[in-house]
């Protein structure tokens, strides 16, 4: 089978890119490795910005849709000191550019925007070979096979499209999450439930930080940071929740109850997220008939951007291709122009999501961080 656009990856990028060139009238497949929409959880909250999410999201027509999934007052942000001292209490009031949304909801409503069949489930990439005339063929793990005219890898981290650009390949950014959950937080966990509030707690040391959401339902979701090594945590057994739990929360031994209770008391079994990153200013010389969007052409360490700046890719792509719809090599030399400076400026701080700041409040925010690493504790 031969196609116009084949896109590799179902994600928030890969999403919008489709349903970019949906609107244009412009022939796409998606293929996706997992069986199905619901086959995994998908993820907690995203702040979506005025300046590059909602950019995307105008592109593809869907802000009506956007605008109904905004969880209120989840702009809202905490910085707490390890001994509870409250640092920060920014209230939302409903001014910020950048609203709180789940992610499987975004990702629904993307979904719910294509033409049934638009995206093929059960379509893992195992291999892709170059047919000239930047035609590539890609195999999937069922025996498929696709012959394309554009491919776009939107497959994430470990990119099955990226070796045909580029030999970069993630390294660990020295930094790993352990998620936990919070149910009923008002109710069963309240001490919990007030330090994080109505939106976003942050609290920080040296090597350590506790990150936490207020998600629907009236559940708390906690990332727990830590500079630690691969060895360290490959030392700790995650099948064993409770002993897993102990050791992570005995990092944090003398912080505060209301904020360690965020370790301890989680209803679920402590999940542990390693971070990698590409090569800082990661690039690649053209090559026909290829690119990519999101994390498989820029990943970088948690820093509010990634979904957007996936999401934008995506809608400047496809607004790339519709605007040269007889020079696809025009089209991609366009995109690519335009997004390897950008995302060469994002600036990770301390894996710290800056959710919900305006300008002065994240100047603020960056100096306060400044003076709780470099405290001698």
């Amino acid at each position: 089978m031969r196609t116009p656009v084949t896109i590799i990856g179902a994600g928030l990028g890969g999403l919008t890119l489709a349903r970019v060139l949906h609107l244009h009238g412009i022939p796409v497949t998606v293929h996706e490795g997992e069986a199905s929409p619901s086959a995994r959880l998908q993820g907690g909250l995203l702040d979506i910005h005025d300046y590059n999410g909602q950019l995307a999201l105008k592109a593809a027509g869907l802000m009506e849709e956007f605008h109904s999934i905004v969880l209120e007052g989840r702009q809202a942000m905490r910085v707490l000191d390890p001994d509870g001292t409250v640092l920060l209490d920014k209230a939302d009031d409903g001014t910020g550019g950048r609203p709180e949304v789940q992610r499987g909801e975004l990702r629904r409503i993307l979904l719910d925007s294509l033409p049934a069949g638009t995206v093929r489930w059960g379509h893992k990439a195992v291999s892709i070979r170059a047919l000239g005339e930047g035609r590539h063929e890609v195999e999937f793990g069922d025996g498929g096979k696709v012959v394309t005219d554009l491919l776009v890898g939107a497959d994430g981290a470990w990119s099955r499209v990226r070796p045909l650009l580029s030999t970069a390949t993630p390294e660990y950014a020295g930094t790993s999450f352990v998620e936990t959950y919070l149910f009923d937080a008002d109710t069963r966990h309240p001490a919990a439930a007030k330090a994080v509030g109505g939106g976003m707690l942050i609290a920080a040391a040296p090597g350590r930080e506790i990150f936490a959401h207020r998600e629907t339902g009236d559940t708390l979701h906690t990332y727990v940071s830590l500079a630690k090594p691969l060895d360290w945590f490959a030392a700790i057994d995650f099948t064993d929740a409770a002993t897993a739990t102990a050791r992570i929360a005995s990092e944090y031994d003398g912080w505060a109850p209301e904020l360690t209770a965020l370790i301890t008391d989680g209803d679920t079994g402590p999940v542990l997220r390693h971070q990698y990153a590409l090569p800082p200013e990661h690039r690649w010389d053209r090559v026909p008939g290829v690119t990519l969007i999101g994390d498989a052409a820029h990943l970088a360490p948690p820093n509010g951007e990634g979904a957007n700046l996936a999401m934008l890719d995506g809608a400047d792509l496809g607004q790339a291709l519709a605007a040269h719809p007889d020079d696809i090599e025009a089209a991609l030399t366009e995109y690519e122009q335009v997004m390897f400076p950008r995302s060469d400026d994002v600036v990770t701080f301390e894996g710290a999501e800056l959710h919900g700041l305006d300008t002065d409040h994240g100047d603020k925010l960056h100096a306060l961080f400044e003076m709780i690493t470099k405290k001698d504790r």
